[in-house]
């Protein structure tokens, strides 16, 4: 699978939403906040534990999935408040101003609400014609020594920034994988199995290809970009699994068939091991330093800190080539743990994005080279003060 050399989009042809008030009610640490946002980085400081991660996190909710913390959304509701919460923002770009609101209702069904402009949304997904949202957080900086499902879980977010619809392709797979391993264990009819992964070969293949779709024009876009003498190295990116060199290699068809005989003929196996053992959700992401030309896991702690963050910095560039949208980028206690030369380099490239970044960090030095560029917020618990 090849991608073309996507241009690296600049401040005049992308949209950039920016957004100008957050209201949050009864949402983790904030009772009522109402905060008008007048610039193009906004800078959070405070203590830890003050709360300036829950405003990020409500941010992120303007996605499909869970937000950057991964959470279940009964847990953003306020200790002692209604059981319910409420986040909402105006957002503004060259088309104008739009106001997006998400919540839990504290009598509700447990679903989180999504509203546009006042009006219900169907899902989610509906936000990414307004808004795409890319994040970096300290629980990130262990990725590349990590699991492989952490890596997917990374994967599965850089695809779902550019292909909103890809979340709900990987919960079909997961629930179809479900469905195939309890067919597995009762030692069920044949046809039944047949069946069941028909659909298993269907959407993984489909999962599969998304994944590379993304991971080809990230690389294509890094290679074009590659500099090795950038404070942020260069990453070379790859999927590694059976059925991406199937995807890789054949038809969606082809594959699929290819997928299903694999999946048929390791039934016994994956019925000892009460799983299923080959497919996109045992496929790893390969990341590579590149101008070392080692595996990123062999990095220093602090080679890894910057080969992450340039990772995440050209995915940002990627959304904005496909989207045509600059994302709103959130990075949470990020700019501290670099040296001031990687920090300059940091802000000079959230500067070229065009879009609103939105950082955060508990010594406000850390954010004195953007004096006069930025809105910098004293956050204590459950307020934030200019």
């Amino acid at each position: 699978m090849t991608a073309s050399v996507l241009p690296r989009p600049t401040a005049d042809d992308s949209r950039r939403p920016h957004v100008r008030r957050v209201i949050l009610a009864d949402y983790r640490s904030y009772p009522a906040l109402d905060l008008d946002i007048d610039a193009g980085v906004v800078a959070l400081t405070g203590e830890n534990g003050a709360g300036k991660t829950n405003v990020l996190e409500a941010l992120s909710l303007f996605t499909a999935g869970r937000g950057l913390r991964r959470a279940e959304f009964g847990d953003c509701a306020r200790i002692g408040g209604s059981g319910g919460f409420s986040v909402s923002i105006l957002l503004t770009d060259e088309d104008g101003e739009t106001r997006l609101g998400t919540g839990l209702d504290p009598d509700g069904d447990g679903a989180r609400k999504c509203r546009i402009d006042g009006a219900p949304a169907a899902s989610p997904r509906d936000f990414a014609e307004r808004l795409r949202i890319v994040w970096m957080t300290p629980a990130m900086d262990g990725l590349f020594a990590g699991s492989a499902g952490d890596r997917r879980r990374f994967l599965d977010r850089l695809v779902l920034t550019v292909d909103p619809a890809h979340g709900s392709r990987v919960s079909a797979l997961e629930r179809a994988l479900r469905n195939r391993n309890r067919l597995l264990e009762g030692f069920t009819e044949a046809a039944w199995l047949d069946a069941a992964e028909r659909e298993v070969a269907e959407l993984g293949v489909a999962v599969t290809a998304a994944r590379l779709e993304t991971v080809s024009r990230l690389a294509a876009l890094v290679q074009s970009e590659r500099d090795d003498s950038s404070p942020f190295p260069w990453a070379d990116v790859a999927l590694a699994g059976e059925v991406e060199a199937l995807v890789a290699a054949h038809s969606a068809l082809e594959a699929e068939d290819r997928y299903r005989a694999l999946l048929a003929a390791g039934r016994p196996r994956d019925a000892a091991a009460g799983r299923t053992l080959v497919g996109p959700q045992a496929s790893d992401l390969v990341v590579r330093h590149g101008p070392k030309g080692i595996e990123a896991r062999a990095c220093s702690t602090g080679e890894q800190k910057a080969l992450l963050t340039g990772l995440v910095l050209a995915h940002a560039r990627l959304v904005a080539a496909v989207s045509g949208m600059a994302p709103l980028v959130l990075l949470d206690e990020i700019a501290a743990h670099f040296d001031p030369r990687r920090r300059a380099a940091l802000y000079d490239e959230l500067a070229r994005l065009g879009g609103q970044a939105w950082l955060t960090g508990a010594d406000p030095a850390a954010f004195a080279d953007l004096a006069g560029s930025a809105q910098v917020l004293r956050v204590t618990p459950g307020r934030i003060e200019g």
